[in-house]
């Protein structure tokens, strides 16, 4: 593969990823106007913008890290990545249907409204944010852009850092 050429498979996969993600914000817009009826309140805004850099940037460098760094698709890697990502998308709606129209992109609480305590979130406190760091790994790995895989997973884990402090305290909840 030349500098600059990309297997089309692959923009098409990065594509749908982006796809479902401008999915996700229309139902977040969707449950933020249902939430604003009930006097949701928002918290912590200044790292939203942060948050889409980041996931945007993941995209765009797995297409960037494939191109420029030439990296090679590893069958067994990518295989199993690819079905990883496949189960985390599963997985990542499971936890938008679990929360309802609560779901949301940003931190907007409905005052007493009690924890949801159903599907992934009567083990977990934060399912959706193991589904993301996942994904961070699995998608890139998908072509092996070893790199951005890294690059996400430090600054997701630093976004990570501040949204669940935001997250927790907006919920009541102790870290």
């Amino acid at each position: 593969m030349r500098m600059g050429m990309l297997p089309a498979w692959l923009v098409v996969l990065v594509a749908a990823v982006a796809a479902e993600r401008l999915a996700e914000l229309v139902v977040s817009r969707r449950h933020a106007r249902w939430a604003q009826v009930r006097g949701g309140v928002e918290h912590g805004r200044g790292h939203y913008p942060v948050m889409v850099a980041v996931h945007t940037a993941l995209l765009v460098g797995i297409l960037a890290e494939v191109a420029v760094a030439r990296r090679a698709f590893i069958p067994v890697l990518g295989w199993s990545a690819l079905c990883a990502v496949v189960l985390l998308q599963g997985l990542r709606w499971w936890c938008v249907w679990s929360l309802g129209p609560r779901w949301n992109t940003r931190v907007i609480v409905v005052p007493g409204l009690p924890l949801v305590r159903r599907g992934p979130y009567r083990w977990l406190r934060h399912p959706n944010y193991v589904v993301v760091a996942a994904e961070g790994v699995a998608l890139p790995l998908v072509h092996s852009a070893w790199l951005t895989a890294l690059l996400f997973t430090a600054a997701n884990a630093a976004v990570l850092t501040v949204r669940l402090r935001v997250e927790n305290a907006a919920l009541g909840l102790s870290a």
